[in-house]
């Protein structure tokens, strides 16, 4: 029996006023749909604020969570990884799925389209989609032995430096693996194999494995080659060497980090839910986002 939604969430790209301004006639075309079918909308209250949705509950996007059974994201890619993001970090003690209304680029996250929303959300009200599961990854810093940053990211967490190479150990499971010199290393779940890691030249992972992949950025030894893990494993960059370096969460979030620096990546403990179409296949939408024949 699939679950029935009687609360739901709407989130457009609450980080942009202007955009939020552009789609306020579909954020509210949406909203009354819900809202005539019964379902108890809440709308994140920067979307509701800039896309003047008035008459519906507004909460902030740290409690949405807790008070709705389903999050529809309106928006791209960077807006589904920000909410999945900040919804894992209300320590929900299960994960709320959610689902996407493409109004960016590519859309490897956001399923639906604004053109077939209205119809396909009555669909998922009537049980008619899917689930999946989507794993996190976890990511400290450590300084001097004490930790100063500890975050998540549904796509990957990357080591760089601004304008010169780097130098880094690697560790995977206390066992040394290699001292690089490269721009940076990207640290990649499934999800994110399509994304910074792809056009470093990592391979792609499909979403059921559970996998982290490493991924060099124009290393200084070409014979230095993205590996992939188990997610069971623990990785470990100690930076040696750098003048500007930065570790970035999704490409979304910045910390400075300093020579000595260990970054610890592991898989977070709890995963997100995504929900898609009845009928989704991931390789379709490979093939239609990436022009495959």
């Amino acid at each position: 029996m699939k679950k029935q939604f009687v609360s739901i969430a709407i989130i457009g790209k609450y980080m942009d006023a202007s955009a939020l301004q552009h789609m306020q006639d579909e954020l509210a075309q949406l909203a009354s749909h819900l809202s005539t079918k019964g379902i108890q909308v809440w709308v994140e209250e920067n979307t509701a604020h800039h896309a003047a949705l008035n008459g519906f509950n507004t909460a902030t996007l740290a409690d949405i969570g807790s008070l709705v059974d389903l999050v529809v994201v309106m928006g791209g890619d960077g807006t589904m990884l920000s909410v999945a993001r900040s919804l894992h970090e209300s320590q929900l003690p299960k994960p709320v799925p959610l689902v996407g209304i493409n109004r960016g680029r590519l859309g490897f996250l956001t399923d639906l389209r604004t053109e077939d929303m209205l119809v396909e959300m009555d669909k998922i009200l009537a049980g008619e989609y899917q689930t999946e599961s989507r794993m996190l990854l976890e990511a400290t810093i450590y300084r001097a032995g004490a930790s100063v940053l500890h975050g998540v990211a549904l796509n990957d967490v990357v080591v760089k430096n601004a304008l010169r190479l780097m130098e880094m150990e690697v560790e995977i499971n206390g066992q040394f693996v290699s001292k690089q010199r490269a721009d940076g290393l990207i640290l990649s779940s499934p999800t994110g194999t399509t994304a910074y890691a792809l056009s470093a030249g990592g391979p792609i992972l499909h979403p059921d494995l559970k996998a982290i992949s490493l991924v060099p950025i124009s290393p200084h030894t070409l014979s230095n080659r993205p590996i992939t893990v188990t997610s069971e494993s623990v990785c470990e960059v100690t930076v040696m060497q750098a003048d500007d370096a930065q570790l970035s969460l999704d490409g979304q979030y910045q910390q400075t980090l300093n020579a000595g620096d260990k970054i610890r990546v592991q898989r977070a403990k709890q995963d997100i839910l995504l929900l898609h179409p009845k009928g989704y296949c991931y390789f379709d939408m490979l093939r239609n986002k990436l022009n495959w024949g």
